[in-house]
Order: structure tokens, then sequence, then C-alpha cells
């Protein structure tokens, strides 16, 4: 038997989860800007557009789905660090 205070409790979880998926995709945008000291401007746009793209899904996903977002700030992270690597030595990006 599900108890209103236990649904209350659940849902009080989903956000909490939620807002710190969200907040990490925020802490991680630093870096995406900062990519332009690097990255050529086609690369940043593309950084950024693939951020924004992140975003837009946890907003959209904020009281369906709000455990994988809080995965979004460490793919959003891996993502960054394998463009900015692979555009370092194979396109030879340079600060």
């Amino acid at each position: 038997m599900v108890t209103g205070a236990t649904v209350d409790g659940r849902r009080i979880l989903d956000r909490v989860v939620a807002t710190l998926g969200v907040l990490g995709l925020f802490a991680v945008l630093p870096f995406y800007v900062a990519a332009g000291l690097a990255a050529p401007l086609w690369a940043v746009v593309l950084l950024l557009a693939f951020w924004l793209a992140l975003l837009t899904t946890a907003i959209r996903w904020f009281t369906r789905w709000p455990w994988p977002i809080l995965a979004m700030p460490f793919v959003a992270a891996a993502v960054w660090w394998l463009a900015m690597t692979l555009g370092e030595s194979l396109l030879g990006w340079q600060a």
C-alpha cells in the first residue's frame, strides 16, 4: 500500500535529482564557452548546440524522467573532453 507521504517524498526526491542535473549542466557551461580559446568557431558552435540540446531535453524531461537528467552533466563533460582532446590531437587545435 502506497501512502500519500511516500508519493510526495518520491516526488520531492525526483525534483531534487532533476534540479541537481540541471545545475550540473550549468556548471559545465563555462568549459563549453572557454572551448573558443583552443577550438575554431565552428566547433564551439557545435559544442554549444549540443549543450543547448541537453538543456532542452533536461527541461522537457524534468517531471516525466528526472533520473536520467542526473547523468547529463557527466555526458556533457565527457563530450567536451573528447571533442577538445580529439581536436587537439587530430585537427591541431591549440590555445
